[in-house]
């Protein structure tokens, strides 16, 4: 994936959502206004603080060049930027999904295309 990529960390139920082709958000999306995207030097971070002992996770590679007016950059933790889409994420700027696994220094692996 390339630096115009972020991740969503999805539910198996919010996934199922995303498959039909569109996804308004999780609660938390939905609360603040705007879909939660990572980069992916923030995705473990994300995963550990958010979703920590979760076992149903799915990851989607979002292409941001597909996402046009609704993707701003915000800070957030420590003053970092992240990707936030103020619309539906669509499942056609999704590059790739699965089920979040990590490798064997417990980072989560990045879903691949092919």
């Amino acid at each position: 994936m390339t630096a115009l990529t972020a991740y969503k960390v999805l539910t198996a139920d919010q996934m199922a959502l995303l498959e039909t082709g569109s996804f308004a958000g999780a609660p938390i999306d939905l609360a603040d206004g705007y879909i939660h995207l990572s980069t992916a030097q923030q995705l473990d971070e994300t995963v550990d603080k958010h979703f920590a002992g979760r076992a149903d996770l799915h990851i989607a590679a979002v292409d941001l060049a597909a996402q046009g007016d609704t993707l701003k950059w915000e800070p957030s933790r420590g003053g970092q930027l992240f990707p936030h889409i103020y619309g539906p994420l669509l499942l056609e700027t999704v590059l790739a999904y699965g089920p979040i696994e990590r490798d064997d220094q417990g980072k989560v692996k990045l879903p691949v295309t092919g």
